[in-house]
């Protein structure tokens, strides 16, 4: 038996953070193999039920989508609301999840909320990392979030704060430190102040988190607020960004060229390739100020 194959007698692990699970694995390296400890992100399946008196008495399944597991009430708020069937707390009558299947929730609207039996829906099982994927009518959700304007209360945020908040975001992701294997999506006022941050597999789980977390705490919509995403700004999150309200939305990877058209034609500042000392800005700087050491030169990096 090789050194790689040996598995010596270990002291059971601690138990793993919510939304992580301790695993056994060989760090190897040319010159050496060791057995360890690690931890890893939780991806697991959630199904969304709808429960409202013209669906009848069985629910509508608003399709599946593959998480991380916590924070689930919020997940389906935040989706929900970012798919237009909810539009305030007092929308919902109860969210909770199911007590006879594991992995659903289900999501009990209040009987004055308007739904047809055939509200479209995410009939689908989708990746961690989907956000329209499979949604019903892609035309009419680019038409509807390039219809809504995003208000400019005047507000402005220095860009030398912006570059901080990275690291901020950074030391309060409780699962990134465990596994390096989850996205985060984190919301800061104009002071810098960090008011939320969610984590979960998907990019777009993690952000439909932050929004529900924020609406059922009463803080829609985000105005003079900041997002900080931890991947790439795609069109879904930009979409979901200007439903809420974001003034202010900035990722440490790249935007799409959808994303980019988007956030231009409604009004949002987008950011792109964030890092402490530069970023690039993709539509409606107006909102940033810029002190001397601040402005970017053609001879500065931007990546």
């Amino acid at each position: 038996m090789s050194t790689v194959d040996k598995v010596l007698p270990q002291p059971a692990p601690a138990a793993a953070p919510s939304g992580t699970l301790n695993v056994r694995i060989q760090r190897a390296s040319q010159r050496s193999q060791v057995s360890k400890d690690d931890r890893v992100a939780v991806e697991a399946p959630l199904e969304f039920l709808l429960h409202h008196p013209a669906l009848g008495l069985e629910p509508l399944s608003f399709g599946t989508t593959m998480r991380t597991p916590g924070e689930d009430e919020s997940l389906a708020a935040g989706l929900l609301y970012g798919e237009g069937i909810l539009n305030a707390t007092s929308d919902i009558e109860a969210i909770e999840s199911s007590t006879r299947r594991p992995n659903v929730i289900n999501v009990r609207l209040h009987s004055s909320v308007q739904i047809v039996p055939d509200t479209p829906s995410r009939l689908f099982s989708a990746g961690s990392s989907c956000g329209v994927c499979g949604t019903t009518g892609l035309d009419a959700a680019i038409a509807r979030a390039a219809a809504t304007r995003v208000a400019d209360t005047g507000q402005r945020l220095p860009l030398s704060l912006l570059l901080r908040l990275p690291s901020r975001m950074r030391a309060a992701q409780s699962k990134f430190g465990d596994t390096g294997g989850v996205h985060a999506s984190a919301l800061f006022d104009f002071s810098g102040a960090l008011l939320h941050v969610a984590e979960d597999v998907g990019r777009h789980n993690a952000f439909d988190k932050l929004v529900g977390m924020s609406l059922m705490s009463g803080e829609l919509p985000l105005n003079d607020r900041v997002v900080i995403l931890s991947g790439r700004a795609s069109f879904e999150l930009v979409q979901k960004a200007i439903r809420a309200g974001v003034s202010v939305l900035a990722a440490i990877g790249a935007p799409s060229s959808l994303a980019v058209n988007l956030a231009a034609t409604s009004g949002l500042t987008l950011v792109g390739f964030l890092r402490e000392t530069h970023c690039n800005i993709y539509a409606h700087g107006v909102r940033l100020t810029f002190t001397d050491t601040d402005i970017l030169t053609d001879a500065q990096p931007i990546r």
